[in-house]
């Protein structure tokens, strides 16, 4: 099994956000509830939430994905709606998470994260037919073990996966994926995940046939906006419990974008905001953004018009789709 990797570096980005001071006025704690509309979709199940406390929510309680066990024989499953995803030999899926690095490979997930997200242990694991094996390797987290890589991604099982086949893992919190047999992202576009959405900027824009030029962020997923919050000065509703439907987007260089308004000219624009709950959001035009739970897959908008208050966001900040 290969433990060395390559010389090449990936340089986190450094670059300072431009951070809000009085560009969209000064924000002040609000602990009402009364003004959210988090709408009539489902929460992301306790698992993978953006919310203000935890990337993953509760421990999970039964599921196969719950035992650390060997992943054995590898396998690569073709799936009508991901394409190629890499399994183990009992046929559950294994996923990486945006949050772990792979260069060094470093994993993230502890605690009650690693009991909804069982990490896969790299002893016994062997490539089949469909992945390099010099992808695979190991990493050593923080309690000792030693845990599967793939292309240096640490990888996992999910608690929910009670079957052969499952990948309700799929787009949690916008931050976990199943793990194609490249180590990249399975992806909608299939193709073993050549096209996934790693490959785009921090914050970008796609065209949508029914709404045009959306915002969406580095995985492709749909960026919305919220009415009830406010611009001036900029200020959030969306608190507590809606934030597990509705993650914020945490802050984007200016320089890790495209295609959107990004300019900051000391009155509105591309700021951060310094939430009172201690969460740092993205904003544009001085409206904070979020992305929606209920988005599966790049393409989703399933947050669009929720409650009607929730809107996907236009490249200037304006709300795409609202009713006159």
């Amino acid at each position: 099994m290969k433990t060395s990797w390559r010389s090449a570096s990936l340089v986190a980005s450094a670059a300072a956000v431009l951070v809000l001071t009085t560009a969209c006025g000064q924000e002040k704690a609000d602990t009402s509830t009364g003004s959210q509309n988090v709408g009539a979709a489902p929460a992301a199940g306790g698992y993978g939430s953006a919310g203000a406390t935890t990337e993953t929510g509760a421990a999970a309680a039964d599921g196969q994905g719950a035992v650390a066990q060997s992943a054995g024989q590898l396998a690569v499953s073709d799936t009508d709606k991901l394409g190629e995803v890499v399994t183990d030999s009992a046929g559950m899926t294994l996923y990486r998470f945006d949050k772990d690095t792979a260069e060094p490979p470093k994993s993230t997930c502890d605690g009650d994260c690693a009991t909804a997200w069982p990490p896969v242990p790299s002893s016994g694991a062997a490539a089949p037919v469909g992945i390099d094996k010099a992808l695979l390797g190991e990493v050593t987290r923080t309690d000792g073990t030693k845990q599967l890589t793939i292309d240096g991604w640490p990888q996992y099982r999910f608690a929910k996966d009670t079957k052969a086949g499952d990948v309700k893992g799929q787009g949690v919190g916008g931050t976990w994926y199943a793990s194609a047999p490249t180590g990249k992202k399975a992806s909608a576009g299939g193709g073993g995940g050549t096209a996934e959405a790693a490959d785009l900027p921090g914050l970008s824009t796609r065209n949508d046939p029914e709404l045009g030029e959306v915002v969406v962020d580095k995985n492709g997923m749909t960026v919305y906006r919220f009415e009830k919050d406010v611009p001036w000065p900029m200020k959030s509703n969306c608190i507590g419990a809606c934030l597990e439907k509705w993650p914020v987007v945490e802050p984007v260089d200016a320089a890790d974008t495209k295609g959107i308004d990004n300019k900051n000219d000391g009155k509105r624009g591309y700021v951060v905001n310094n939430r009172p709950d201690g969460l740092k959001q993205q904003s544009i035009d001085c409206w904070p953004l979020y992305t929606f739970a209920g988005d599966k897959k790049p393409g989703d908008t399933n947050g669009q018009g929720v409650g009607g208050t929730w809107y996907a966001i236009s490249p200037e900040g304006k709300p795409l789709g609202k009713p006159k």
